[in-house]
């Protein structure tokens, strides 16, 4: 009986055309300053800010400012040492400011990729995240991104998208409910060796 089905049914297909399948995805490879101007705009349109710094000694410079303005900062595990301001080391849940070294960004979406290594208490608990970014190291889409640090992937990743916010409760936008209310990303033009 089984035997009978199978052949009506391979009989049935024989005459039916083949399906095609459709053509692998193509991404287009966007110049740098592209995938900048993207990842600017969508950062921007989440809620976040960015400030496009030219070399390492323009970071460091930047940052000696920047920091200024905070009574003391949390330092992400993996941060470069010439990224370390010169203010108090605060435990996460005591920053106001947390600092980040991200391992890379995605244009399409305005999103930074972090590494559960630098430390997710320094990622979540201050009201403000400061996240420096290498610019060749933002990829267009989220797979590209994966793809391209494919090696060494931590056991975890944080996609941060803009400042945290809910309006879970009266539908009513909060900044800064589940995590930083200020994300500010860096985006180094010239990281030098990172």
């Amino acid at each position: 009986m089984r035997e009978r089905i199978l052949a009506r049914i391979r009989r049935g297909l024989e005459h039916r055309p083949k399906a095609a399948l459709p053509e692998p995805l193509v991404s287009p490879v966007p110049s740098p300053d592209e995938a900048l101007a993207l990842f600017s705009e969508r950062l921007t349109g989440n809620g976040g800010e960015m400030v496009r710094l030219e070399s390492l000694q323009a970071a460091e410079e930047w940052l000696g400012r920047f920091a200024q303005t905070f009574a003391g900062a949390s330092l992400g595990q993996t941060l470069p040492e010439v990224l370390h301001p010169q203010v108090p080391l605060l435990p996460p849940e005591e920053a106001p400011l947390g600092i980040s070294w991200a391992w890379g960004a995605v244009a399409e979406t305005g999103t930074v990729i972090l590494s559960s290594q630098e430390g997710r208490r320094t990622q979540l608990l201050p009201p403000t995240h400061l996240v420096f970014v290498p610019q060749g190291k933002i990829y267009l889409t989220l797979l590209q991104a994966l793809q391209a640090l494919q090696t060494g992937l931590p056991s975890a990743i944080g996609l941060h998208s803009g400042p945290s916010k809910s309006a879970d409760i009266g539908q009513i936008m909060v900044k800064g409910v589940h995590g930083p209310g200020r994300l500010v990303v860096a985006v180094l033009q010239d990281a030098g060796l990172f």
